[in-house]
């Protein structure tokens, strides 16, 4: 009985990963696709994490234990998060993690650690990137928590799988904030995962890179851990935004469950790579404006809520 308690659990912390570089891929070939080029196959992100794992390591003599734990710890950090979302059976199978707070904290955890990773170097690029990261991540965060805090009000739970269960009932009038909260959770998403318009996750330009500064020192099996993390945790916060906002479907028995949940995660990763094929990267003096409008959206919904 105990260990099919813990299942959806152990499930989880082993589909996250197994299923996240597909995701990359499928975001990648979509965007080849409307680019009108054939691109590389969905698969080709589990050829690099091979590769890199195979490959060895530079690292620089100035470096610290920071620099050498890091990428486990932010390895780490995506599984226990992937713990908590309800991806794989049942929503009543979750109820005793998944907390939204918990959610919040375990993502600055792993943003502090890339960041302070990012520095220990001494490196120009990972300075500023990490000085950018840090003022994204902290502009990012209200809008991120009053999206789930909206959430957590109209289904008086802090808990994914108990809020989820409760917005997969809820009526008509509660279309609009939940529909609002989710606009603001999307950008939140975008910000969080370094996606466009607040990051190109294709470039290297020493000008506009925030994510890929921070790991320009980084090589081999550490390169291939940071990368997979942030793979995983793209898939989460999709997971959330699929499984959470938008639950329908998701909350019987069997196989139905499952491909509801992967057919909304294709269109999510299908949606991104829209929009990352049809809009330019944002200055980062723009970026206050964007990460606001996610906050204030939050505020309107959760006044819609209250009211």
């Amino acid at each position: 009985m105990m260990h099919m308690e813990f299942a959806p659990y152990i499930l989880n912390v082993a589909i996250v990963p197994l299923l996240s570089p597909l995701l990359i891929g499928i975001v990648r070939k979509v965007k080849a696709y409307m680019q009108n080029r054939a691109g590389a196959s969905v698969l080709q992100p589990y050829r690099d994490l091979v590769k890199l794992f195979t490959k060895n390591e530079v690292i620089s003599e100035d470096a610290s234990w920071i620099f050498r734990v890091a990428p486990y710890v932010i390895f780490g950090i995506t599984l226990a998060l992937a713990a908590g979302v309800p991806l794989v059976g049942p929503l009543s199978t979750y109820l005793p993690t998944g907390d939204i707070l918990v959610f919040a904290y375990l993502l600055a955890g792993g943003a502090f650690f890339l960041a302070l990773a990012g520095m220990d170097t001494g490196s120009a690029f990972g300075g500023f990137g990490a000085s950018r990261e840090m003022m994204i991540a902290a502009l990012t965060e209200g809008g991120l928590v009053l999206s789930l805090a909206g959430i957590a009000f109209m289904a008086g739970s802090t808990n994914f799988a108990s809020i989820a269960l409760a917005l997969s009932h809820v009526s008509a009038a509660a279309y609009l904030p939940l529909a609002l909260l989710a606009a603001a959770f999307s950008i939140a998403l975008l910000a969080e995962n370094a996606r466009m318009p607040v990051d190109n996750p294709a470039t290297h330009l020493e000008l506009t890179m925030v994510h890929e500064a921070m790991i320009l020192e980084y090589s081999g099996k550490r390169l291939a851990l940071i990368e997979w993390a942030a793979a995983n945790k793209l898939l989460i916060f999709i997971v959330v935004l699929c499984n959470v906002f938008f639950p329908w479907g998701t909350s019987v028995f069997g196989i139905g469950a499952l491909v509801v949940t992967f057919a909304k995660i294709f269109v999510a990763a299908a949606g991104i790579a829209l929009l990352e094929s049809t809009i330019a990267k944002h200055r980062i003096f723009r970026l206050p404006d964007l990460l606001f409008t996610s906050f204030v959206i939050s505020l309107i919904a959760i006044f819609i809520i209250v009211v």
